[in-house]
């Protein structure tokens, strides 16, 4: 009879840890989400510009609105001054809408947990599949990081 009551409690007190772990952990990812977005203004046709002078090492995320749905990515630089753009959302991690978060030098995955190095973001993954920031191809142009739209329409899908 002890034996039960103790397993039970230990059940009982497990659980609760789990859930205030989880939520915690879940309210932090909305708050850093909702201060870093940036709705980025329909400005030109075939394409969008951010000025590279906005991109620091620490990330900055924007939001787009293409066929009704809001495709979110981001744009940093890493520790040789390159800029990086990837879509907030991967091959795998996509459908729990999540996305990453930086934690120095390395980008997180706010689902999974994996780590990715910041300087070896912004490369296209060959093999399908697998957590990683996803590709979203973007040039520099004088003083601006130019997207094509195509390439946020085409990654919709994760969003």
């Amino acid at each position: 009879m002890k034996k039960t009551k103790i397993l039970r409690s230990l059940i009982i007190t497990s659980f609760f840890i789990t859930i205030i772990l989880f939520s915690g952990c879940n309210s932090a990812n909305e708050v850093n989400a909702q201060t870093n977005n940036k709705l980025v203004p329909e400005n030109q046709v075939n394409k969008i510009t951010i000025p590279a002078s906005d991109i620091s090492d620490n990330a900055k995320w924007y939001k787009y609105e293409i066929g009704g749905k809001i495709v979110s990515f981001f744009a940093v630089k890493d520790s040789y001054g390159k800029l990086k753009t990837a879509f907030n959302a991967c091959d795998v991690c996509y459908p729990e809408k999540k996305g990453y978060r930086q934690e120095g030098n390395y980008m997180v995955c706010n689902n999974c947990g994996l780590k990715f190095a910041i300087d070896g973001i912004g490369t296209e993954n060959k093999v399908s599949g697998g957590c990683w920031p996803g590709y979203l191809p973007s040039k520099i142009e004088g003083q601006y990081i130019i997207i094509e739209k195509e390439a946020l329409e085409n990654g919709k899908w994760r969003f």
